[in-house]
């Protein structure tokens, strides 16, 4: 697919995942509207890439407005090909039963559904629904959904059930998801990374410290992801029109153990 004359929309935009994507896809010429509820990072990475070609958008992946307004700016600037949903959120933790006896919470687990399946849903639709509304471009079609997982969707550590049902959700959304877009040309495809150094490990430790005691596993590279590195992908899957219907992993050929 060919991104010149083409917009995309990425939530959590202003984080590690979506600024890198971001820059890797204004710099092939799409125009991008960073979906994000930081006003801060928003604005820094459209003053940073400057021009006409990024727009911020205040978004909660959650609201239905919200997510119509990001996919109207994008729209407005050019058709929108591409969406990705790399956005973060609140996560709960723990056993299922703790060491003082009590059952995790159910009001967190909700919402850890509620950002990052819910959430992915509620984009993955809303998107859906407009990109099918353009003119498709020769075999490229009309467009493509890429969401974001995790590999702890296939082997959730002790302490994420939460995070795990939530991501384990998005995966199984793809090929679904995939078949009811094809109709519409809309390819979908889903990136499942494993651990991955983003700037929110800036404020407490470097690349080389994190590595040391996150990445013990990783099979090689000896080290963490890049979020240059899901941007890559990200822009492979765009370009490849014969990509569909995949959840791709992206870890090093780290595979999860029980604990973290």
């Amino acid at each position: 697919m060919n991104l010149q004359g083409a917009s995309a929309l990425v939530t959590g935009g202003g984080g590690g995942f979506g600024g890198e994507t971001t820059r890797h896809l204004v710099k092939a010429g799409a125009k991008v509207v960073v979906a994000d509820v930081s006003d801060d990072k928003g604005a820094a990475i459209v003053e940073e890439l400057g021009g006409d070609n990024v727009v911020y958008v205040k978004t909660d992946v959650r609201k239905e407005e919200d997510v119509r307004a990001a996919i109207a700016a994008a729209q407005e600037m050019a058709p929108l090909r591409v969406t990705l949903t790399p956005h973060g959120g609140p996560v709960l933790a723990g056993r299922l039963v703790g060491k003082d006896g009590s059952a995790l919470g159910l009001d967190g687990f909700r919402q850890t559904l509620d950002f990052y399946l819910i959430g992915t849903y509620n984009v993955m639709r809303l998107a859906a629904e407009q990109t099918a509304r353009n003119e498709p471009v020769g075999e490229s079609g009309r467009g493509v959904i890429i969401t974001t997982a995790s590999i702890a969707a296939f082997e959730g550590q002790i302490g994420q059930v939460p995070y795990a049902a939530a991501k384990g959700g998005v995966v199984g959304m793809t090929i679904a998801a995939a078949r009811d877009l094809a109709v519409a040309g809309i390819r979908v495809n889903c990136i499942a990374p494993g651990t991955f150094y983003t700037p929110a490990f800036g404020d407490f430790m470097t690349e080389e410290q994190a590595a040391e005691r996150f990445a013990q596993g990783v099979q090689f590279p000896k080290r963490m992801g890049r979020a240059v590195e899901y941007a890559k992908l990200a822009l492979s899957i765009i370009d490849n029109d014969y990509l569909n219907g995949e959840t791709i992993r992206i870890d090093g050929g780290l595979r999860f153990g029980p604990k973290g």
